[in-house]
């Protein structure tokens, strides 16, 4: 097996004047959850669709377990599955007639259904009409359509969007569970990072169509130090005092300012500085980033 499941290079994708993909350069791993992060309009979609061939790149090069999706995109694409979007489903239908037709489609067995139920916790619900299905379970029958004839790699547009918490961590669950339980590397695309944080091995953040970050979750949050966070009234004027003595202090929001971590000595110092000129100092502490501080980061225009 490929050691990458999907890589990119140079990947770019243009409408009109408007560039929506921008030298995109992705590694996905073989057997691993790729959450692929960025805010709306950040380019998702348009890279998801740019993989799966639904549109042409005006440039760079997509391959897919090993191959290049350009000369070979027809037995490629017969080991992906795929959910763009909200999944294609007919009310009137029951579950498993839903499949059934996809069946037809993909040329899939339709001794196939009773797994993906069994994957997606449906099978009980198997006979019963699309229309009385929960969002949730609905969500859940377009990703039994994805897993119809045992794909090797499953990409996702927003899975969890619109789902409610519980159905969220249902799916949250599913997908984890898809490369150790079944075999199936995972692509999903979301804007919430907590989400992806909680099943995401690796990720991707993008911003303006072009990628920010690539890695595991660990190794983003290794990007950024702990710093040191005091409270006090004046914040601005305090961290301009605070740079002018050689301290590279940062005013923030909520009476905050922020300066790198520093050792105890200089934080004596640097409190007995600003009480000493008049600001009321409620709080010194140190601060580790969260994922979500580092991804705000990373998406807002320069």
């Amino acid at each position: 097996m490929h050691d990458m499941v999907i890589e990119t290079s140079g990947l770019s994708r243009r409408f009109g004047d408007r560039l929506v993909v921008d030298s995109l350069s992705l590694q996905v791993p073989a057997g691993s959850v790729f959450g692929f992060l960025g805010p709306n309009g950040a380019g998702k979609t348009t890279t998801i669709r740019l993989l799966l061939g639904l549109l042409r790149t005006n440039s760079g090069t997509i391959r897919i377990f090993g191959e290049s999706i350009t000369t070979h995109r027809l037995p490629v694409l017969a080991r992906i599955g795929a959910l763009v979007e909200a999944p294609s489903l007919y009310p009137h239908l029951t579950g498993t007639e839903n499949l059934r037709h996809a069946c037809l489609l993909k040329r899939v067995d339709p001794k196939d259904i009773d797994r993906v139920l069994r994957i997606v916790n449906l099978s009980s619900d198997g006979g019963r009409q699309v229309k009385t299905y929960s969002l949730g379970m609905k969500q859940r029958l377009g990703l039994a359509l994805a897993l119809l004839g045992r794909p090797e790699l499953i990409i996702l547009d927003e899975p969890t969007n619109g789902l409610d918490p519980a159905g969220i961590q249902e799916m949250r669950h599913l997908l984890r569970d898809m490369p150790v339980s079944h075999g199936i590397s995972v692509f999903l695309s979301s804007h919430l990072l907590t989400e992806v944080d909680q099943m995401a091995s690796h990720i991707g953040i993008i911003a303006a169509g072009r990628l920010q970050f690539q890695g595991s979750p660990d190794e983003l949050r290794a990007r950024r130090q702990s710093s040191l966070r005091i409270g006090l009234d004046r914040p601005e004027i305090a961290a301009e005092l605070l740079r002018q003595q050689g301290w590279p202090a940062v005013a923030r929001e909520q009476n905050l300012v922020e300066l790198p971590a520093m050792d105890q000595d200089s934080t004596v110092r640097i409190n007995r500085f600003l009480v000493e000129r008049g600001f009321g100092v409620h709080l010194i502490s140190g601060h580790q980033p969260t994922l979500e501080e580092m991804f705000f980061d990373l998406t807002q225009p320069a």
